[in-house]
């Protein structure tokens, strides 16, 4: 998948408490021409953004440990309100709580072509 464009136009929000993660995933989404949001690192933080927020959302990237917490409850809000995520994570998805299996998941490190496919819009 070629990156210059592929999510034109979109504004992805970005929730990653690593600092130098979240801005290599920064990276790849601007340089797929992203609008990017946050970078947001914390749990209650993250709720309150995606609560008045999420009608400008197109997307999230949503790593699933937040300080040691993890970010279930941000994954059903998106959910109630229809905003597409993508889960990431350092462990196979055995490690996921079985009601978030199903949902689009990129293990790290990240492939940038798999993150992209995950947060494309889909056809129409």
């Amino acid at each position: 998948m070629q990156l210059d464009g592929a999510l034109a136009g979109r504004r992805i929000l970005v929730v990653e408490d690593e600092f130098l993660v979240a801005e290599y995933l920064s990276e790849i989404l601007r340089a797929a021409g992203a609008e990017v949001l946050g970078p947001l690192g914390w749990l209650e933080e993250t709720l309150d953004f995606v609560e008045k927020e999420h009608a400008a959302l197109d997307a999230v990237v949503l790593d699933v440990n937040l300080h040691g917490h993890t970010s279930y409850p941000i994954a059903d809000l998106l959910v109630r309100h229809g905003v597409r995520f993508v889960l990431t994570t350092g462990y196979d998805g055995g490690a996921l709580d079985t009601a978030y299996r199903d949902y689009p998941r990129c293990e790290k490190p990240f492939k940038e072509e798999a993150l992209l496919a995950a947060l494309a819009p889909a056809p129409a």
